[in-house]
């Protein structure tokens, strides 16, 4: 049998329907760093993406001989990686409907403090991506957002064109808004 690096990857999952393991490393190996990739663009989360590959190919060698791909297996990898995201923020959903029935039970100082605990972790998270930003953009942006100074006030402090100042908070801020989300990009702008 010729190596396994130049197996089609048709070839491949024929191979690993006979349970050749060799077979199902070698898709492993093609596929997984792809399939992370995809899966952290969509959830943002470095854990529950690697969970989600991880339970992707162990589905992948339990069911091995179920598996019926007649054109692209990249195709088919892609499309059940992106149902199971489906699934991730769907079962997101529901929990977050669940907890939400119990709160007319709960106490309304009870849920005060929820929202300012949640609140406080949303601020604590935006912080934290804030001082990810590289150096300069971030003291460009404390100084506009925290210290409240116009462009060209940061522009005479920091030494630079004022158009360095606009271009480095439209930059932060385009940052921002791709690593928080919707709900903490509304925070962001509210609070800061």
């Amino acid at each position: 049998m010729p190596a396994y690096n130049s197996l089609t990857d048709l070839e491949l999952i024929d191979a690993l329907r006979s349970g050749d393991t060799v077979s199902y490393t070698e898709l492993y190996n093609r596929y997984f760093r792809l399939l992370y990739g995809y899966a952290y663009k969509k959830l943002r989360d470095k854990e529950q993406s690697k969970d989600l590959i991880q339970n992707f190919f162990t589905t992948l060698w339990l069911k091995r001989q179920e598996i019926q791909i007649d054109h692209s297996v990249s195709g088919y990898f892609f499309t059940i990686i992106n149902r199971r995201i489906i699934d991730y923020f769907l079962h997101k959903e529901i929990e977050h409907k669940y907890i939400e029935s119990f709160a007319a039970f709960l106490p309304a100082e009870t849920i005060e403090t929820d929202h300012l605990v949640r609140e406080k972790q949303l601020l604590h998270f935006i912080e934290k991506e804030i001082q990810s930003l590289p150096a300069r953009m971030r003291k460009v942006f404390e100084l506009s957002r925290k210290e409240h100074l116009t462009h060209k006030e940061i522009a005479i402090q920091m030494g630079i064109a004022e158009s360095t100042v606009d271009r480095q908070i439209s930059n932060a801020l385009s940052i921002l808004r791709a690593r928080l989300g919707i709900i903490a990009w509304i925070v962001l702008l509210i609070r800061f």
